[in-house]
Order: structure tokens, then C-alpha cells, then sequence
């Protein structure tokens, strides 16, 4: 794993630990070499944000048990990739965001001003 600041070059705070979330399934939006994706973005999903993620294929909120995956549902915090954010934001789909718990390589997809636009945190 690289070093886990977030955006606000603070030390990442985790995003959720129920449902348990992160590229490495550690509560964090922590990322490395084998997170292709920059599962580096912690949002607060929405029913707009998890129907336009099913509409382009990627289903979050449908429990997979096999996985251990109970399927998320609005107000549920979940680290997503950094592309699928920035295509949602261009879509007026975006969820909110909770910049604490955003990594800082988030910043290399999606622009730092865009991230504010949609935070949570009181550092907006």
C-alpha cells in the first residue's frame, strides 16, 4: 500500500467498516499498484448514485452472499473508484464525498475542486 493521506494531506480516516469497504477491505480507501481502479474515493451513496452505477454495470446495492456482500443502500459510505466518480459528477449523479477519508492519489483522476464541490466534511 502507498501512504494513506487524504486529501486534505491529513492521515486517511477511515470510511466504513459496516459494510466493510476499501480496495483492501480494511475500512480505508487505502490504494497500491494492484488497485487499478483508485478505489480511492469515500462517498456517502445515494439511491441516484447506486441506480446510475447498475445502469453502467456495476451493481452495488444487490446483496451477493457468495461474497459477503450485503448490498449498500443510501447512507451507506463506501470507498469507489475515482473514474466512476468523476463520470457520475459529469452525469449530475455524483454522491456525496467525505474528503477525511478520500486518499490523496484521488486527486490524480478526479480535480481536488470537484471533491470539495460534493463534501461532507466541515473542511469544505
Amino acid at each position: 500500500m502507498e501512504p494513506s493521506l487524504n486529501v486534505l494531506g491529513e492521515p486517511l480516516q477511515p470510511c466504513s467498516t459496516r459494510p466493510l469497504t476499501g480496495f483492501y477491505r480494511n475500512g480505508c480507501c487505502d490504494t497500491g499498484p494492484e488497485d487499478r481502479g483508485s478505489h480511492t474515493v469515500c462517498v456517502i451513496a445515494t439511491e441516484e448514485f447506486l441506480a446510475f452505477s447498475k445502469y453502467l454495470g456495476n451493481d452495488l446495492s444487490t446483496p451477493r452472499p457468495e461474497y459477503g456482500f450485503a448490498g449498500l443502500k443510501a447512507g451507506d459510505r463506501w470507498c469507489i473508484c475515482a473514474g466512476r466518480f468523476l463520470q457520475a459528477a459529469q452525469e449530475f449523479a455524483a454522491p456525496q464525498v467525505v474528503l477525511a477519508s478520500t486518499h490523496l492519489r484521488a486527486t490524480e483522476i478526479v480535480p481536488l475542486e470537484l471533491l470539495h464541490a460534493h463534501a461532507v466534511d466541515a473542511a469544505k
